[in-house]
């Protein structure tokens, strides 16, 4: 039995998966292969922004571990996972194929989930409801420049934990939960998905965008957001018994640190 299924169940009904940012640095694909790797379930939604095109048009960056990541998605559709790809604003070009298929994988603007035990869920990356996105795309950008420094420095604190055997930490995980501005950002954009999805007559919605995993009730309505593959590490998931939680493989890292560094003490006492 490997680490990850010490932390995680293997078989769900449904995955949602967004942010991935293929094409970044930032980009764990290494993780999110392994997770893939380790879990079973009927139907995966990727919820946008999965393969970075704004950092794409600036450098290309294309590892192999990104090309895995993607020969995975297609290998997982091709065995009959139902695959469903909804674009975001970082892979926005893809919303000119909305209809088609890319292998077995289809691609559309928006979907409709119904859960096992009768919910009704509107599944959409996020974007087009977020005033920034639609009014101000150039500061958006200016945005995304901002957060890709992020990612950098996150990436070497992380670095440098790893030399001290520290777990993985996310910086800007932090600074979301502890800076007033960011609070209040999520804050306005989860109540105006919410209040989207009240006006569409859903009982929920599941979506990605703000890279902030969340599972919760808002006026009556589950707000459902599945984090991201960047800095967060998470999934949302529909059980066999209708019910969803939030997957966060970050745990599983912690799992690994402390199990090795449990056994790095027994050798050090022995």
């Amino acid at each position: 039995m490997d680490d990850l299924s010490l932390v995680l169940r293997k078989s769900y009904r449904t995955i949602w998966i967004s942010d991935i940012h293929l094409g970044s640095y930032g980009c764990k694909a290494e993780h999110l292969l392994n997770f893939l790797e380790n879990i079973k379930c009927n139907k995966i939604y990727l919820v946008g922004d999965i393969i970075d095109g704004w950092r794409l048009k600036k450098k290309w960056y294309w590892p192999q571990a990104h090309n895995d990541v993607v020969q995975k998605l297609l290998k997982i559709a091709k065995k009959g996972t139902k695959v469903i790809f909804i674009p975001g604003n970082h892979d926005e070009a893809a919303r000119k194929y909305i209809g088609i298929n890319f292998g077995d994988i289809k691609i559309q603007d928006e979907a409709d989930h119904s859960t096992l035990d009768g919910k009704r869920l509107w599944v959409i990356h996020g974007d087009q409801f977020d005033g920034i996105m639609q009014h101000a795309r150039w500061l958006a950008h200016i945005g995304d420049k901002g957060y890709s420094t992020l990612i950098r420095i996150n990436n070497l604190i992380n670095k440098i934990r790893n030399i001290f055997n520290l777990p993985y930490w996310s910086l800007s995980k932090y600074i979301k939960l502890k800076v007033k501005k960011a609070v209040s950002f999520v804050t306005a954009f989860e109540t105006v998905m919410v209040k989207e999805a009240k006006r569409r007559g859903y009982d929920g919605i599941v979506c990605g965008h703000i890279h902030k995993a969340e599972l919760k009730e808002i006026d009556g309505v589950l707000y459902a957001n599945d984090g991201d593959w960047v800095e967060s590490l998470t999934a949302l998931a529909e059980n066999h018994d209708g019910r969803l939680e939030i997957l966060d493989y970050s745990k599983n890292l912690e799992f690994s640190y402390f199990k090795t560094h449990q056994k790095k003490t027994l050798i050090k006492t022995s």
